[in-house]
């Protein structure tokens, strides 16, 4: 196992130096899922909920997001993002996929703004909606798979 990068060898938090890395191109996939009550997901799959457009919403959220990860994250570098992607799809009148996939062509991974971009667009979901339904749950936030950089290509094996 690889050793936590953000820490220095006396213990303090550091910001990875990545000047030295080469600039490749870079890719990420996260996925979140939101569970709610079936007559929630009706409401939003035919776009009835009184805030607008709820999957509209969250895919501007989680584009938003994305771009600003490094704000978010403390030592998250600042990514010129070539592109972010994300899809909407229940999978059962219950069940919302979220997928977001982050691209950029840098030194240093987009991970952190794919996962980033899942989680704030599940919580757009849950802000347009607990008016409605209050148990909404958001749950299972991970990277899928990534690829580019130096440790090379990941696909989680679970999928």
């Amino acid at each position: 196992m690889a050793e936590l990068s953000h820490f220095d060898a006396s213990g303090a938090s550091r910001m990875v130096d990545v000047g030295a890395k080469a600039v490749t191109a870079r890719q990420a996939r996260a996925s979140a899922r939101v569970r709610m009550l079936a007559e929630t997901g009706r409401l939003v799959r035919d776009r009835k909920m009184a805030k607008g457009d709820v999957l509209e919403v969250a895919r501007l959220a989680g584009i938003q997001a994305a771009k600003r990860t490094w704000e978010l994250i403390p030592l998250c570098h600042p990514l010129p993002l070539d592109g972010v992607d994300l899809r909407l799809e229940f999978e059962n009148d219950e069940v919302l996929a979220i997928e977001a996939t982050a691209r950029a062509t840098a030194r240093t991974g987009v991970e952190m703004e794919a996962l980033t971009a899942a989680s704030v667009a599940a919580l757009a979901v849950y802000d347009m909606c607990k008016a409605v339904d209050r148990g909404i749950t958001i749950e299972r936030i991970r990277l899928e798979e990534k690829s580019g950089g130096k440790s090379g290509h990941f696909t989680r094996n679970d999928a």
